[in-house]
């Protein structure tokens, strides 16, 4: 998993734990919806002693309505990715919360770019 790696080298740095936990599980939700709505993504990590930055490209079916997309409980999941734990519509709003700054880029049938910025304290 990618957000467990990116919290293994967060830690290795330094940074404070709480940080470092919010990365993580803004990661990993970025990281499910590129594994649930993706044909493949990429991660870049860019940490500083300022920020932290992580931007997920995906290739995929792309985002129809960002607005709608960030409403708690909005899902697009199918039935088998709900039946299987995935798809409660907090993916989005997850990351909105626990980021300081998120940046969605999304084209129908092309895909979404999610950066996340972190400002270390």
């Amino acid at each position: 998993m990618i957000s467990t790696q990116v919290k293994t080298i967060l830690k290795s740095i330094g940074y404070d734990p709480q940080l470092v936990r919010r990365v993580a599980i803004s990661t990993y939700e970025a990281e499910m919806n590129v594994v649930m709505h993706a044909k493949r993504g990429h991660v870049i990590l860019t940490a500083s002693d300022k920020e932290i930055d992580i931007i997920i490209n995906d290739e995929g079916k792309g985002i129809k309505d960002i607005e709608l997309a960030m409403t708690e409980g909005y899902s697009t999941a199918t039935e088998e990715q709900q039946a299987m734990g995935f798809g409660a519509g907090m993916g989005l709003p997850n990351i909105k919360k626990n980021s300081d700054k998120l940046k969605i880029e999304s084209e129908v049938n092309k895909g979404t770019s999610i950066e996340t910025i972190f400002y270390v304290k």
